[in-house]
């Protein structure tokens, strides 16, 4: 797909101003960004769809589908995203994009479609790194982007991985047993990845009394958090070992490397005494 030019209107003309005197004066570096449009022009790239996306959540599944081109406005450092304010220059870069990508629980989604106008296209994303649900997201992200081909070689070279991945995590299951585990409602894939018996769930809200009464009766081996969205130690006293999982990709954007740390970090944890 062949960039597209879109008018900035009155109301965005000022922060779109402001973005490009803070890129001319190397004073803008302050979002992610995997691959800027004069990087990508410079490496002969840059002529499938602008993305923009709000988290690299949100941009490696752009990225994995086969976006080249694709802008993070929340930065890496921000550790809940949510709570991002977004800039003026956030807002220009929005309204430069062809897709802008976004997730319903984000409040600042507003503002990006009033910045994004009638020209870009607002796409809702289901997060979720459930493996089908990641696949199924990747699919329909390369049907909007044009990039179906690369979509379903990002595909299968997932598939091959994330069986590799079971396949090391089983072996490392503690007495050749499944573990039991209790999980925070959007942590629940990374049992699945570890082929654990889910006894309970908790989340997004922090767990009542009788939530902890109920999850500890479960007796779980591991507590699977959420990194960017914990609500501190979930059983405590419990003998259960709690694992902070990391849904959000690194900068580089790359959404296997999110269920290969998990990898690592539960194998870790099942093999802890």
């Amino acid at each position: 797909m062949a960039r597209t030019r879109v008018r900035i209107t009155p109301l965005l003309a000022l922060s779109f101003s402001a973005a490009l005197l803070l890129t001319a004066t190397g004073c803008g570096g302050e979002s992610d960004t995997s691959s800027s449009s004069s990087d990508a022009d410079a490496a002969g790239k840059g002529t499938g769809p602008v993305v923009v996306a709000t988290t690299s959540w949100e941009g490696a599944f752009a990225k994995a589908a086969g976006a080249e081109d694709v802008t993070v406005i929340v930065p890496e450092s921000v550790q809940h995203a949510p709570d991002y304010d977004p800039k003026p220059s956030d807002l220009a870069a929005v309204a430069v994009a062809d897709f802008v990508l976004y997730a319903p629980f984000e409040p600042y989604a507003e503002k990006f479609k009033e910045a994004a106008g009638g020209d870009a296209e607002l796409v809702e994303v289901n997060l979720d790194n459930d493996a089908d649900k990641a696949k199924a997201e990747v699919t329909r992200l390369g049907k909007m982007f044009g990039t179906e081909d690369t979509a379903a070689e990002w595909i299968t070279s997932f598939d091959t991985e994330y069986g590799k991945l079971q396949k090391g995590l089983k072996s490392a299951w503690p007495d050749g047993k499944a573990p039991t585990v209790v999980a925070q409602v959007f942590s629940a894939w990374s049992a699945k990845l570890a082929g654990a018996e889910v006894v309970g769930t908790y989340g997004p809200e922090a767990v009542t009394a009788k939530q902890l009464s109920d999850l500890s009766k479960k007796k779980p081996r591991l507590v699977l958090d959420n990194v960017h969205m914990t609500t501190g130690t979930v059983l405590p006293d419990s003998g259960a070992r709690q694992v902070g999982i990391v849904n959000y990709p690194d900068k580089d954007l790359d959404l296997l490397t999110v269920y290969k740390n998990a990898a690592t970090t539960l194998e870790k944890a099942m093999n802890a005494s």
